[in-house]
């Protein structure tokens, strides 16, 4: 079996491939998110705790969560659905996708180090991996920073440098994402704008309400008239 493990602490990943089914049977008959103890991998991985996110079985089909069985099952899946993704709107189709518990048939267990033991993993636990993209929206850029609502959210964003691939001799140059909900003086200049038109369209909506229901009530009261004209004039 192989298990692809990943540490999101460093942003490392690295795959281990163990033959001895005694190892690795810590993981069978558990779901998708459980954590499991690594100890029985062996004595690198003592005081390892990982949690299981995922994997295939031996024909390449992926686990679900969610489907609490132990083999592959049909489902008719649509968008939303995870192991499905639609080419028209509206698209549903059936799919065979492997159930949320582990057994012998998984060739691949997609891992993730939930806590750390004592001794070091190379290509896991050795480096940290510098970020290489940082958050993009206002509010997760100041949860990343640790910053108050003070704070010029423009100055913190994450750049990163291009080399240009088709020019040898380019000089770098960087990258940094557009900031999604900023909230900047045009923007609440553009609100208020949209806020005094909305009340002037309903100011004039009340006043040609008034002026019809007017109307109504003179065209009522010239209609009476006309009738008790007509009747008086019978008698």
């Amino acid at each position: 079996m192989k298990l692809n493990i990943a540490n999101p602490a460093t942003g490392q990943q690295k795959t281990v491939e163990i033959d001895e089914e005694r190892r690795y049977r810590i993981f069978y008959d558990k779901k998708i998110s459980q954590e499991v103890d690594a100890d029985s991998l062996g004595d690198e991985w003592k005081g390892y705790i990982l949690r299981i996110t995922g994997g295939n079985d031996k024909q390449g089909f992926p686990m679900k969560q969610g489907v609490l069985l132990p083999y592959r099952v049909r489902l008719l899946l649509s968008d939303g659905h995870s192991c499905f993704r639609p080419r028209r709107t509206g698209e549903r189709k059936r799919k065979s996708v492997r159930g949320c518990i582990v057994g012998p048939d998984i060739a691949v267990l997609s891992l993730i180090i939930v806590k750390q033991g004592d001794n070091e993993l190379p290509g896991l636990t050795d480096s940290v991996l510098p970020k290489r993209l940082g958050p993009k929206r206002a509010t997760k850029i100041r949860r990343f920073f640790n910053l108050s609502k003070e704070d010029d959210v423009r100055k913190y964003v994450i750049r990163r440098e291009v080399k240009s691939a088709k020019k040898e001799n380019a000089k770098p140059y960087t990258k940094a994402p557009k900031i999604q909900r900023l909230v900047t003086p045009i923007r609440l200049q553009r609100r208020r704008h949209l806020r005094a038109l909305n009340r002037r369209r309903i100011d004039r909506q009340k006043e040609q309400k008034a002026e019809y229901d007017a109307l109504v009530q003179k065209r009522t009261a010239e209609k009476k008239a006309k009738a008790a004209a007509i009747k008086a004039s019978h008698k």
